[in-house]
């Protein structure tokens, strides 16, 4: 969702509920419809509290599943570059392939993965080429020193990478349940039409289309806010992008990496040849 259509989203709900506040005014008694000012604010205060702690609890599952994407969409393109330097000091036979096998799956989480989680279509098993590795892997035998010690740390690092790369993917299909959804709804439905009850035909019209106006644009902005923690891929403003795993491709295509050609089994979207 875009920055404009969330505006245009809080100014419809705060026209509509200031246009609701002040229909009810016209037929609402001097003093609002409670005779008891003090129970009702107290009755307010009570659901305004419930919805605020709720609410705030949810926003903090949902930045820390936010935070959690990002941090592993980081710390996968890191392990690429890490195992792309790995690559050159295993044997022979396999470093140039299994070199241009990593670069393949940079492309892959960059131009076919990335677009189907903003999608929203998810990106369920493995990156095709952590397959394709695995099997270029079990076609050698390290002998050296230096060699075996490459193949372990390989090994230690490809498990490290199929972890940030679930959690940079878990978030995809957000981690608020519908009925929660539902809830925090119903409670803003209902915060407002009791406003509705604070109705004073005897207050001046701009006063009262403040007040209801001030609350529908803080209850819209934030479930706004929780909609775009909990959906962290897309395309607009603040959305994740493969900005750490397209500087990878960056730096191997600069040769800091990778100093000897490789030969690339796949094209630029990462699609195997």
């Amino acid at each position: 969702m875009s920055i404009l259509w969330a505006a245009l989203i809080v100014f419809a709900v705060t026209v509509v509920t200031i246009g609701a506040m002040l229909l009810v005014r016209r037929g609402a008694p001097g003093g609002s419809y409670f005779e008891d000012g003090d129970r009702a604010a107290g009755v307010f205060g009570v659901l305004a509290t419930g919805f605020a702690v709720l609410l705030g609890f949810v926003v903090f599952l949902a930045f820390e599943s936010f935070d959690t994407s990002r941090s592993g969409a980081e710390n996968e393109a890191e392990i690429v570059a890490q195992q792309l330097e790995t690559a050159q000091l295993m044997p022979t036979g396999i470093r140039a392939s299994l070199s241009g096998e990593l670069v393949c799956y940079a492309r892959a989480v960059v131009h076919q993965e990335w677009p189907r989680l903003e999608r929203g279509a998810g990106s369920d098993g493995l990156n095709p080429w952590t397959v394709v590795m695995f099997k270029t892997l079990q076609t050698s035998e390290p002998r050296s020193a230096s060699e075996q010690a490459a193949y372990s740390k390989w090994l230690d690092q490809r498990s490290d990478r199929q972890g940030a790369r679930t959690d940079r993917v878990h978030g995809a299909e957000g981690v608020i349940p519908t009925p929660l959804w539902i809830v925090l709804l119903l409670s803003a439905l209902v915060i407002f039409g009791f406003m509705l009850l604070f109705a004073d035909s005897g207050e001046r019209a701009f006063v009262q289309a403040t007040m209801m106006g001030c609350v529908a644009v803080v209850i819209t902005s934030t479930l706004l806010l929780l909609w775009f923690l909990d959906n962290p891929f897309h395309a607009g403003v603040g959305g994740l992008k493969p900005t750490a795993m397209e500087r990878t491709l960056e730096i191997v295509d600069q040769g800091q990496v990778v100093s000897a050609e490789i030969q690339l089994p796949c094209d630029s979207d990462g699609t195997p040849r």
